[in-house]
């Protein structure tokens, strides 16, 4: 309250100076009449007893029913059926939880394991090249039903280039161990502290896969159980491939036909394709740091152009031509008082 009042004196809106310090304009004058502030009486306030709360024998006849031999393993959704069958009501479902909680016995019960939430993944930021890799395995499919060959891909997060690939025909901890030492060793970056990451999958997780990791260094980062956008960079790649216009959508012949695919892909993925997240350079010419000439050249002629026919360009600023900056895997959300600010 003095915060505000002083903010006020010095000229500051009143409304302004209230959200600032987390009130509404309400609660300021409700608490500010007449020039005095007033005490806060909300802990000395005498509060009437609901008319609708349950008495103390109300309240002990339910964690009696619940602690019965045939309710003891069931929750309130099963215990209030069962008992309106019988002819017995003693309250709602909420009651009964709200119950259970107040007397210390609202806990999982059963043999399951309780639901436990996941933290959010690790927020890693690659400012350069083979710094931060992310790789998954994708089905493919063959001209034999229920038959699959699996793809294995990792692709660097700063420069979406695909350092890595292999097709297999089953998924192991040995094959992707193989893969990531291959690909270290191409990108010259054994023991450079990389970071890995992945989701949840059995290969990813495997003992193999987590020895080989640490033998090379590399820190290993996985996804939240079933959320596949904690590693949208593998998820968006793999959309990329599966939707190209020489996909084979009847299905491979071969593991060989398979491995000439996805190299013909890679090849066109890495050097062909103007990557829209990259301000429309190859991934090769961003891992290369090609881009940033590149880039410069565009800007002078859009600028030469502009320079040359004014007319056609009116106020509008040309073309973007500023190199993309640090790649951010899994950023933290920023809360939404602070994105209602920035809006602002």
């Amino acid at each position: 309250m003095s915060w505000i009042q002083e903010a006020k004196r010095d000229g500051a809106r009143l409304p302004r100076a209230c959200d600032e310090a987390g009130l509404t304009l309400r609660t300021y004058r409700r608490w500010c009449q007449h020039g005095q502030v007033k005490a806060d009486r909300r802990p000395d306030a005498t509060r009437p007893t609901p008319a609708n709360k349950l008495s103390e024998a109300e309240q002990a006849k339910i964690i009696e029913v619940c602690n019965q031999a045939q309710f003891a393993s069931l929750p309130p959704s099963q215990i209030v059926p069962t008992l309106l069958d019988q002819g017995e009501y003693y309250g709602s479902e909420s009651t009964y939880y709200r119950v259970l909680k107040a007397h210390g016995q609202l806990h999982h019960r059963g043999r399951s394991l309780a639901p436990k939430g996941s933290a959010m993944p690790t927020t890693y930021t690659a400012t350069g090249p083979c710094q931060v890799f992310c790789w998954d395995i994708t089905y493919l499919a063959s001209t034999v039903r229920g038959q699959f060959y699996y793809l294995y891909m990792l692709e660097d997060v700063y420069s979406r280039k695909i350092v890595g690939h292999e097709v297999y025909e089953a998924e192991s901890g040995e094959h992707a161990a193989k893969l990531l030492e291959q690909t270290l060793l191409r990108e010259k970056c054994l023991h450079s502290g990389v970071v890995l990451h992945s989701d949840n999958g059995a290969p990813m997780k495997s003992q193999t896969m987590r020895v080989k990791a640490n033998e090379l260094g590399v820190t290993t980062s996985y996804s939240r159980p079933r959320v596949s956008n904690d590693n949208p960079f593998a998820e968006s790649l793999f959309r990329t491939c599966k939707y190209r216009p020489d996909w084979p959508s009847a299905g491979f012949k071969s593991l060989d036909e398979a491995r000439d695919w996805v190299l013909k892909f890679t090849r066109w993925y890495n050097y062909e394709h103007k990557h829209s997240q990259l301000r429309f350079v190859t991934p090769h010419q961003r891992h290369t740091a090609q881009d940033v000439a590149l880039l410069a050249q565009r800007k002078e002629r859009i600028e030469a152009a502009k320079a040359a026919n004014p007319n056609r360009w009116g106020k509008r600023a040309v073309r973007n031509c500023t190199p993309m900056g640090p790649t951010t895997l899994n950023p933290e959300k920023e809360p939404a008082k602070e994105l209602e600010k920035q809006a602002a």
